[in-house]
């Protein structure tokens, strides 16, 4: 799987996310610009030693990303509020790629109208809840994923 994050902001989040892609060997995208510089120790100490682990690149935009990405089977899918399709209603390929956005404002409304039918939501039931933490959504969607692909065969 790829986890693309669109401007990331917070550097503990992404942290998280490497190490969960370190975990479950998926691919990280990261597209600038950034909200913290890579070298930040909060994303390093969040990441702790499995950066290493991870593959992982650096886009320094969304049309350089999509450019380069926009090819084969994969799909692109869009994780935001307001989708039409619950993430877990979605049918993942392996090489698909789950794309979130900045902390503070989501997906760019724009990119999510040209990909309305790609862009997923996952369900919260207390309408006076804002949000959920990046890379716990990341977690949710990706674990969902992994599961519809019989978790790669690594389960014994």
């Amino acid at each position: 799987m790829n986890i693309v994050l669109l401007e990331p902001e917070i550097p503990p989040n992404t942290g998280n996310v490497a190490r969960l892609c370190a975990a479950t060997k998926s691919v990280l995208h990261l597209i600038e610009p950034f909200g913290f510089k890579l070298d930040d120790s909060q994303l390093k100490r969040a990441g702790m030693d499995y950066w290493q682990h991870v593959e992982w690149h650096r886009w320094k935009n969304w049309n350089e990303f999509e450019s380069a990405k926009k090819i084969g089977a994969a799909k692109f899918w869009f994780i935001e509020s307001g989708g039409g399709k619950v993430y877990s209603d979605a049918k993942f390929l392996s090489d698909d790629f789950l794309i979130f956005g900045r902390e503070t404002a989501g997906l760019p409304k724009q990119l999510l109208e040209q990909h309305r039918e790609n862009w997923l939501q996952i369900p919260m039931f207390n309408e006076k809840s804002r949000s959920l933490n990046l890379s716990n959504c990341v977690a949710l969607v990706l674990f969902e994923a992994l599961r519809q692909q019989g978790f790669g065969n690594e389960i014994c």
